[in-house]
């Protein structure tokens, strides 16, 4: 019968999508990590302390116009539509979820931006999916009057997905750019 070796970091990197391990690694997953968790830590405090101290539909402080509180349950998904979709949301939550730890896991290990940007989304996708599955619906509160209202998580993911986008058009940072093959030939002479 035939030995098999097997090589513990190996084994590890490759259970880790490829991750070694490395310390700006483990700081990267740790920062992300940190982020996400802060996310839905403060977006569950806020939504209870509403529910805890307005009625459904109370507004604080009233006859305010700009921005206000108002306790708002939301079945559906932003801006009040695909109302009652309540299993069809989960399930998008969840694959939503999914891909966010997927590119975390592909992303470049030095980028801590792309990086805190994927961890606000997760963030506030986990935070929704909580209210989705302990109540079947999402407690909104943050009514900027002429717009839907809405809370922490939606916030933090909207604002994960400005900085991704924005993130998409930087130019490449040096250390990472690949050279081109006339100035490697050009380094080389």
């Amino acid at each position: 019968m035939e030995r098999i070796e097997v090589h513990p970091p190996a084994v590890a990197a490759a259970l880790a999508g490829g991750h070694t391990g490395h310390p700006s690694e483990v700081a990267r997953l740790r920062l992300f990590t940190a982020i996400a968790v802060a996310v839905v830590a403060l977006d569950q405090a806020t939504k209870a302390i509403v529910r805890g101290w307005l009625d459904q539909r109370e507004v604080w402080p009233d006859g305010f116009d700009l921005i206000r509180i108002t306790h708002v349950e939301n079945s559906g998904a932003a801006f009040g539509i695909l109302q009652g979709a309540g299993p069809l949301l989960i399930v998008s939550s969840l694959v939503g979820v999914a891909v966010v730890i997927f590119f975390l896991r592909s992303a470049p290990a030095g980028d801590r931006l792309y990086s805190t940007a994927l961890a606000l989304i997760l963030g506030g996708a986990v935070g929704n999916l909580i209210d989705r599955l302990l109540r079947g619906e999402v407690t909104d509160f943050i009514d900027p009057t002429h717009y839907p209202a809405f809370n922490l998580a939606d916030s933090a993911i909207v604002v994960g997905v400005c900085a991704l986008i924005l993130l998409a058009f930087r130019p490449e940072h040096p250390a990472t750019a690949v050279p081109d093959e006339a100035s490697a030939t050009d380094e080389a002479q």
